[in-house]
């Protein structure tokens, strides 16, 4: 399965990357702008290679649990986000996910500017968290665009930079802190999005996230509920003390 799904005049939707990249939808002008607003490089192109952006982009649409990409398909665009976002997660033989980075307006995908500068196939899955927006360049555009844009491969070069001190963290996290820290800080982290405390969140979502599996996070939330640091709805965590799970996550 694709990075991505085109939605053409009430079309259904294309699957197939040849027809895919065949230039039967450019991109609206309303994406454009947000392309050249959200990717900054983008924005600093000369005239020409924008244009060339837009005549040779298709619009991108993913709906909320929508996989991207699968592990082992191939690559043949790159994709740019300009709403929603995607979780790029690693399935383990045993069901069991992690979540090794999102994928957010402005960013980009460090696997797919890997499989598309390499031809390598996927080594993760993608999985829309939310319903997104945006675009996909071909392959064979991108690559002529990184080759004369200096702005262009700056924007590559700091996204893998970035990404891997990003996993990196992630590493030191899985490897050297306990479960509950990792929680604590996560549940905090989601703080900051979360208006009124009450965050969203299944607890298996909350549990790929850290590489966990359910009945632990589970039996930790739990934990945390007895001590009044949290209350704990279908669907959702409401926040109690938030300074008590900041000590539990070393943040405090």
């Amino acid at each position: 399965m694709q990075w991505f799904r085109l939605d053409v005049l009430g079309q259904a939707p294309i699957r197939d990357t040849h027809k895919l990249l065949s230039g039967v939808a450019m991109i609206p002008e309303a994406t454009n702008h947000d392309l050249l607003r959200r990717f900054e490089a983008l924005g600093n192109l000369d005239l020409s290679l924008r244009t060339r952006l837009r005549d040779a982009a298709v619009p991108l649409h993913l709906e909320r649990g929508q996989i991207a990409f699968d592990e082992g398909s191939p690559c043949s665009a790159f994709t740019l986000i300009t709403e929603g976002c995607v979780n790029v997660v690693k399935t383990a033989s045993s069901g069991r996910e992690i979540l090794l980075y999102r994928v957010e307006p402005g960013q980009t995908c460090v696997l797919t500017l890997n499989c598309l500068l390499e031809s390598l196939t996927y080594p993760a899955r993608g999985i829309a968290a939310t319903e997104c927006h945006g675009a996909a360049l071909p392959r064979e555009v991108f690559m002529d665009m990184l080759d004369i844009a200096p702005g262009l491969r700056q924007m590559v070069f700091q996204s893998l930079s970035a990404r891997i001190v990003e996993l990196m963290g992630l590493v030191e996290e899985v490897a050297f802190n306990r479960l509950d820290e990792r929680l604590a800080r996560l549940l905090v982290a989601r703080l900051n999005s979360s208006p009124g405390g009450e965050i969203q969140i299944t607890h298996q979502e909350l549990a790929d996230e850290l590489g966990s599996v359910r009945e632990i996070v589970s039996r930790i939330l739990g934990s945390f509920a007895d001590r009044e640091f949290v209350a704990l709805e279908r669907g959702r965590v409401q926040i109690r003390d938030a300074e008590a799970l900041k000590t539990i996550s070393g943040t405090g």
